[in-house]
């Protein structure tokens, strides 16, 4: 199940005796632990019915042991038990096995727990240490055999662009601060849509900003570290509005601290080629152009839809046209041998902007 099936389940009362967690995204794990912490120990002190154990440390049955003894000091507990993935039992060659049943004190002692379980204690395996994608796949599915036991296995896969712009917008409604549309596009591009990043980073913002304050982009691009690494968007979007003076000190900013310029072009590249399937199409607004693409299967979201709406307004089919030629060769003057970079796509913004 993903996160928001459970988070609903547990606001309907409907409590598991135990949980898996498979996954490595921090910030939807995090919030699991603590809605189930809460469903459990209420808003009472949690730390009376919690209890921490580590695999690696621990064995599966003493974790199971201490399950089923009866506390002196809370009537309802729960149980986090990380480095879920050290239970697997391995093989000869030191891999994971295949078949977890067959070890003593593994997934059997498990299942036997399962079919009667104490009253009042929930178990909250982690297992974070692989993800869904590429050579961790395989060992994610062995982790999953393994603990096939347990009733709830929520997925914790990593958001989305879109995912993670919304969850940002959340969290930003309960800051005393707002970050404009470009800003926040530009928080979420230069932290990889890692939305436990961006709850720090938020954070750290909430501390700096003054009440009722709006932050742009500038401010972004001080105030996050990473955030200079994508001053390329900030780049595209300036070109796209024909900004000739915001495009050259952006071009410094990127020459200043070693930003690889052709990735630059490239960017700029493909927001000329949107622009002119956009004019061709005679889109009018965002949301057309938004639609349009996304129908298409190019992710699209409202914040690039505008900037290409922007470009198709400042630029003609001609223009447009004419842009493309200069890109391609700029493209061409960075590939010399031994060219000066800002001198090639000064020329080009010069060009460009014209």
């Amino acid at each position: 199940m993903t996160p928001a099936q459970l988070l609903a389940r547990l606001k309907r009362r409907d409590l598991p005796p135990a949980c898996l967690l498979l996954g490595s995204e921090a910030y939807q794990l995090r919030r699991v632990r603590q809605a189930l912490i809460h469903a459990i120990l209420g808003d009472g002190p949690a730390e009376e019915g919690l209890t921490r154990y580590d695999l690696q440390e621990t064995t599966l049955a003493e974790v199971l042991d201490d399950a089923r003894s009866l506390s002196l000091f809370a009537a309802r507990r729960v149980i986090l038990i990380s480095n879920a993935e050290a239970a697997l039992p391995r093989g000869r060659s030191g891999e994971d096995s295949e078949d977890g049943e067959a070890a003593p004190g593994g997934a059997s002692l498990l299942a036997a727990y399962l079919r009667d379980p104490s009253p009042e204690v929930l178990l909250v395996f982690e297992a974070t240490r692989f993800d869904f994608e590429g050579e961790d796949k395989k060992k994610l599915e062995r982790v999953r055999k393994f603990y096939s036991a347990v009733p709830d296995a929520v997925e914790l896969r990593r958001l989305s662009a879109d995912e993670a712009r919304a969850e940002a917008q959340t969290l930003l409604r309960g800051a005393a601060f707002r970050l404009e549309p470009a800003a926040l596009e530009l928080l979420i591009e230069a932290l990889g849509a890692d939305l436990q990043r961006i709850a720090v980073e938020i954070e750290k913002m909430a501390l700096f900003a003054p009440p009722g304050s709006v932050l742009t982009v500038d401010d972004i691009a001080t105030l996050v570290p990473d955030a200079r690494t994508t001053t390329v968007f900030a780049l595209v979007s300036s070109l796209g509005r024909r900004d000739r003076v915001r495009s050259l000190q952006i071009l410094d900013t990127l020459a200043r601290e070693g930003e690889y310029l052709p990735l630059a072009l490239a960017f700029l590249s493909t927001q000329f080629r949107m622009a002119l399937v956009a004019r061709e199409a005679g889109l009018r607004n965002s949301q057309q152009v938004q639609a349009h693409f996304s129908r298409m299967g190019i992710p699209m979201w409202p914040s690039r839809a505008e900037q290409v709406c922007q470009t198709v307004t400042r630029f003609s089919r001609e223009q447009l046209e004419r842009a493309m030629k200069l890109t391609f060769e700029a493209d061409r003057g960075l590939r010399d041998a031994r060219p000066d970079d800002r001198i090639v796509m000064e020329e080009f913004i010069l060009r460009v902007t014209a």
